[in-house]
């Protein structure tokens, strides 16, 4: 059997449900269920995939000072969640950004830790021997020194990618061959019903711009 885990790049796969609404005539598709997504790719990996695990990384927008922006990704949370996926949360951190033209300082929220907690995780995961197979949901190159250590480390496993909707990397499908992309239509056949049902009973219900 060919143990399978996913590692989620939770704001590379938001961005690209962006561009699916840009490209597509305002196409809706947030309310995305990941574990039927990862699940539906399971015979491209190979025959004898199995779904071992999925993680989840991503991190609440505080600083928008959006109470609705962070209720709305929590209840998302929670319905990955009921599904079995774990989430790890990663913070934003303020960062100065002076402009040449105007010599002004304006502050800048830059997400922290994500790109770490992967790749930490990536190799985690390979030294317990929890799988045979590491599928990454991102196209952030910031990810090769990892996958590159992998390889290394774990010759007998596979390190691939799956390109969220507009984020195929050319460096990344030259070092992961095995490597494929998410298309639009995948992310319309896996969306969550509405409401969500919890384990508890209690429902969370898809916001209406979603």
């Amino acid at each position: 059997m060919n143990r399978v885990i996913f590692l989620i790049d939770g704001f590379n796969l938001y961005h690209s449900i962006v561009d699916i609404r840009h490209r597509h005539n305002g196409l809706l598709v947030k309310w995305l269920n990941i574990d039927s997504l990862c699940r539906s790719f399971l015979p491209i990996i190979g025959a004898g995939s199995a779904l071992e695990k999925i993680y989840y990384f991503s991190a609440y927008a505080f600083h928008l000072q959006d109470p609705g922006v962070t209720q709305r990704h929590s209840d998302y949370i929670e319905c990955l969640k009921s599904t079995g996926i774990e989430p790890i949360l990663g913070r934003f951190k303020p960062k100065d950004v002076g402009c040449p033209i105007c010599n002004n300082v304006f502050v800048k929220h830059e997400e922290k830790e994500t790109d770490v907690a992967i790749a930490t995780k990536l190799l985690e995961v390979l030294t317990l021997k929890q799988c045979e197979t590491v599928v990454l949901v991102t196209g952030d190159t910031d990810l090769v020194p990892a996958i590159k250590t992998a390889k290394s480390l774990f010759p007998g496993n596979i390190a691939l990618f799956a390109f969220p909707f507009a984020r195929k990397n050319k460096e990344l499908a030259k070092l992961a061959p095995a490597s494929f992309k998410i298309h639009a239509n995948s992310y319309i056949s896996n969306q969550f019903p509405n409401p969500v049902v919890l384990s508890g009973g209690n429902t969370i219900f898809k916001p209406s711009n979603w």
